[in-house]
């Protein structure tokens, strides 16, 4: 499940495509204006975006561009019904993550939503750290104290989830879903597993480590 923001201002389309995302158990806030997304970026935390080019006040471009520009680092997938090349480059020049051209058949934009649910976010940057916890994403380095920590790519991969979301509950659901694709035999029992050696790694312990789990929440790093 994640929280997605919807800026479309057809009215039919937005109830179709806030139907169809929620029986996909995601949580949907629907605007119908440039200013108010942007606006809502502000209030609320979100983990995709999607908006549409043609708005009745800003172009979704711009939106797109004042976003990434005052920082907001969440993935964009952006809906048009233009289709030509350059147009496709200027979306993605303004920072979108994906683009879609309407009308768009609903697996395609399932698969697409998933597709960046799934991917590290792009416009975190390149360093995250919490506590004595550093992570060096573009390089795939993880220091703790100092001290470098060897991790497999799905520990660096489960550990990077919950840096960029810090004191936020995960699933084991959720974090199959997000860590690995959806084809794979992994399972939650695959998630425990995984998420035992990368604690054992850190060094942490229930007492005072920096991942812990709340039964029935799940998984959190904790910044204090």
């Amino acid at each position: 499940m994640a929280k997605i923001l919807l800026v479309e201002d057809d009215t039919n389309l937005a109830f179709l495509l806030k139907m169809q995302l929620e029986q996909a158990r995601h949580m949907v806030d629907h605007v119908d204006t440039g200013l108010t997304a942007l606006s809502q970026l502000r209030m609320a935390n979100y983990e995709l975006v999607i908006l549409d080019w043609m708005l009745p006040d800003i172009a979704g471009l711009d939106v797109c561009r004042q976003y990434r520009s005052s920082g907001g680092r969440c993935p964009i997938l952006m809906l048009t019904a233009r289709g030509a090349i350059e147009d496709k480059a200027s979306g993605l020049n303004a920072g979108a993550d994906d683009y879609m051209v309407k009308p768009f058949h609903p697996v395609e934009l399932n698969a697409r939503v998933q597709a960046l649910l799934r991917r590290p976010q792009s416009y975190a940057g390149r360093v995250l750290q919490v506590r004595d916890l550093e992570m060096d994403c573009e390089a795939a380095r993880v220091f703790k104290s100092g001290a470098e920590i060897d991790l497999t790519s799905k520990e660096f991969s489960l550990l990077e989830l919950l840096m960029r979301y810090p004191n936020q509950s995960f699933s084991l659901e959720s974090i199959l879903n997000r860590v690995w694709p959806s084809d794979s035999a992994a399972s939650v029992d695959t998630v425990r597993t995984h998420m035992k050696t990368l604690r054992r790694k850190l060094g942490d312990s229930e007492e005072n480590g920096l991942i812990r789990t709340k039964r029935g929440a799940g998984y959190r790093i904790v910044t204090e």
